[in-house]
């Protein structure tokens, strides 16, 4: 029980990375494995925390795209133009890229903007996102 407050804190250092905000977890999930946390917990706590910050993004998306003509809309019409077609080039499965820093949460977005369905959407972001976890965890205990 007393751990509990330390996997709500990774869950929510999980989301808020996942989100457009500028945070990472990976340190935070390294460190605690290098603490003698138990592992799956802590991939538990993390993947589910990345993927719903992500499917936040995607619900963003799918919401946002109205006030595009608005002044204040975060995003100018080029680069908005860009990441779309972008993503039509590639599809979904650039969704496997969710992942990665920088790039991988707008890309949430813009699949939401682009209406990819919730399932398609969710399938292929929680596998990269609990893809790149176990990475993370293997390359940390291996190293340790």
């Amino acid at each position: 029980m007393t751990e509990l407050p330390v996997y709500l804190g990774l869950f929510l250092a999980a989301l808020a990375a996942a989100t457009i905000l500028p945070m990472q977890s990976e340190a935070l999930v390294a460190g605690l494995l290098l603490a003698d946390y138990p592992l799956l917990p802590l991939l538990v706590a993390a993947s589910a925390g990345n993927v719903l910050g992500s499917v936040l993004n995607w619900i963003l998306g799918r919401g946002i795209e109205r006030f595009r003509g608005q002044r204040w809309f975060p995003v100018s019409e080029a680069a908005l133009a860009r990441a779309q077609r972008w993503y039509r080039r590639y599809g979904k499965w650039s969704l496997l890229l969710s992942w990665m820093p920088v790039i991988g949460d707008p890309l949430t977005v813009v699949a939401g903007v682009l209406r990819e369905p919730f399932g398609t959407f969710l399938l292929i972001v929680a596998f990269a996102k609990i893809g790149r976890y176990a990475v993370l965890a293997a390359l940390t205990l291996h190293l340790a």
